[in-house]
Formats: structure tokens, sequence, C-alpha cells
């Protein structure tokens, strides 16, 4: 019985086992998926438990994707120009570590606004951590012309936007209202919209009228920046359908059967949020 997991510290908070769990069951395959909590300490340790083949792979969560990186043998390129991993397959003793939020991240939108690329000039991302890294590559990779990075620390938009190769320029939050009308999409990366919080002083109402808001944050599923956004009647996206679209390749790595992400799967995470 091939096995796989999700390490973090903590892990308690992940809705990963429910997702591949779902799987298994649907596709009557004789696996296992299970959260394991690993400190950053331990963390050499439990690669060491990986090669010797006890688990076929697992996914990577907060606060280790970046420093799995140094630990897996190989890095595929994609991951390596993210600087973080989320996904590890072993296979005859070796890890291979990749990253699927790239996926997840255009999978989530192309389900939610097919077409949501197709003349889209500018875009804005707010946020400039580990969790912007995938969403600005994977904006650049689909050929948005103008990325701006926004970000409390300015000086950090600016080492990120100077790090990744791409049509990036970098900006204090405070840049929002010159930059929004020009702007079809505003993406958040932060933790702001988790326990309640939200950006003050966003003019969201300066965005043009076919604009996408969305935010990688799901819990709430609607998220304080989402709320204004609609009632602005501007399209808003939640974080998700990031999640569930993300898990996909790493479950066809493991199991060997593709998944589809389905309403059923959605509504059955969506009952845990």
């Amino acid at each position: 019985m091939k096995r796989a997991f999700v390490i973090g510290h903590p892990i308690g908070h992940s809705r990963s086992p429910l997702i591949h769990r779902s799987w298994l069951a649907d596709l009557g395959i004789a696996g296992s998926y299970d959260a394991i909590d690993v400190e950053e300490a331990a963390l050499p340790a439990f690669f060491d438990r990986l090669r010797t083949g006890e688990f076929a792979g697992g996914n990577v969560t907060i606060p280790h994707k970046q420093a799995v990186v140094t630990l897996c043998d190989v890095v595929e390129p994609l991951a390596t120009r993210i600087g973080a991993v989320n996904t590890l397959v072993v296979d005859n003793g070796k890890v291979t570590g990749s990253n699927t939020d790239y996926l997840g991240f255009l999978g989530n939108l192309d389900q939610r606004a097919p077409g949501w690329d197709r003349g889209l000039t500018d875009a804005i991302v707010l946020g400039a951590g580990g969790a912007a890294r995938a969403v600005l590559v994977a904006l650049a990779e689909r050929g948005v012309p103008a990325i701006q990075i926004l970000n409390r620390t300015a000086a950090t938009a600016n080492a990120l936007a100077a790090e990744l190769p791409g049509p990036f320029t970098a900006h204090s939050l405070d840049a929002f209202a010159s930059l929004a009308p020009r702007a079809g999409l505003v993406v958040n990366t932060t933790s702001v919209g988790m326990h309640g919080s939200s950006f003050p002083d966003l003019p969201l109402n300066l965005l043009p009228p076919g604009a996408i808001v969305t935010d990688i944050v799901y819990v709430p599923l609607r998220t304080p920046l989402l709320l204004a956004a609609e009632a602005l009647g501007l399209t808003t996206i939640d974080g998700l359908g990031m999640l569930l679209h993300q898990a996909v390749p790493g479950f066809t790595a493991w199991f060997g059967v593709q998944p589809n992400v389905t309403p059923a799967l959605r509504t059955l995470i969506e009952a845990t949020l």
C-alpha cells in the first residue's frame, strides 16, 4: 500500500488529508495520506526516512516550503525559479521536489474565470513573501506584460523583483491608487484576510469594471478583500480552488491516477471551513 503525507509545523489546520483521502476512496485505491507535524530541525531526519521508501511522497506546507529545497536530491527547474517546494516524490531512494502552487493558482483561475488572461496587460500582486513567488512566476509564464508587486515594506518587494526574472516592478502598498486603473487582476498573497483582518485604505473602486480580485486565503472563504470587491460588482475568486488544484499533480505521481477537482469535492472541503 502506497503512503503519502503532508508535513508542516503546526499541521492540524491542513485540509490536504481530507482532499487526498476523498480521492483515494472515490478511485478505490488502497493508499493512505496523513498529516505529520515536523519541526524544522527534524527535517533532515525526515528526509532520511523518505529515502528508505517508507512513503511514495508527500506535500510540504508552511513554514517548510523553502527550507526543504536544499534537502531534495533533485529540484525541478520551476521550483528552483520559485525558490520553494511543496510536493515531494520518492523514486529509487531519491527525493524530487516540485512546486504545484503555480499550477494550483492557474488552475483555479482557469476553472472559475475562463479566459481571464486574454487581453490582460497589468496585474497587481499584494505581498512579497513565499506565497507570492509562485503567483508571480505563474503570471509571468502566462505572458502578463506588467506585474506590480506591492508590499508594506517596499525594500522586500524590490528584493523579490530583482531576484525573479520577469516583468516585475516593486512598490509600497500606497502605490495601489495610481496603479489600480490599469489593473485587470489583483491577487492577495499575504495572510491579510485571516481572522477578519483587512487592508486599510485599499481603493478597490479605482479598478476597472472588468477587473478580477482573487485571494489565496481560503479561511474564511470570503475574505474582507473579496467582500469589498463583490460590493463594487467586481469578479472575485476565492483561494479554495488553488488548494484543490495544486493537489492534483502530487496525487497523480504517488498513486498513478489523475483525480478530478469536482464540485462535490469543493463542497466537502467548504463544509470544514
